[in-house]
C-alpha cells in the first residue's frame, strides 16, 4: 500500500468551534487588579475589582488553568496587545507613583 505524498502536504482543515455565550455571562465582570498563584499543574488567576474607600476586595471570578494554557494566553495577550497598539497607540502604564489601581488622587481644594 503506498501513499499519497499529496496526502501529507495537505494543511489540517481546522475544526469549528461553537461556543454559546449566556446572557449573563455577555454583560462581563469589571476588574482592575488580578492575583496570579501557581502550582507545578496549575495556574490560578482570580480577578478583583479595587474600589476607592473600600478597605477590601471581593474575588469576582477565578479561573484555574494548566501551565499549557497560562503559556497560550499569554501568547494570545501578546498578540493582541500588539494588534492594539498597531491600530490605537502604545497603550500607557506608567502612572504617577501617588495614583494607585488607576484612580486618581483626591482634591484637597474645596468647591463653593
Amino acid at each position: 500500500m503506498s501513499q499519497n505524498p499529496k496526502d501529507q502536504e495537505a494543511p489540517q482543515q481546522q475544526q469549528q468551534l461553537n461556543v454559546e455565550l449566556g446572557e449573563k455571562e455577555a454583560e462581563g465582570i469589571y476588574s482592575n487588579l488580578a492575583f496570579i498563584t501557581h502550582s507545578p499543574a496549575e495556574f490560578v488567576i482570580d480577578f478583583t475589582r479595587i474600589l476607592p474607600g473600600l478597605p477590601k476586595a471581593k474575588v469576582l471570578s477565578r479561573i484555574i488553568t494548566t501551565p499549557q494554557h497560562a503559556k497560550m494566553l499569554l501568547r494570545a495577550l501578546a498578540d493582541n496587545i500588539d494588534k492594539y497598539e498597531n491600530r490605537f497607540g502604545e497603550i500607557n502604564i506608567d502612572f504617577p507613583q501617588e495614583q494607585q489601581f488607576g484612580f486618581p488622587t483626591p482634591r484637597t481644594e474645596k468647591f463653593n
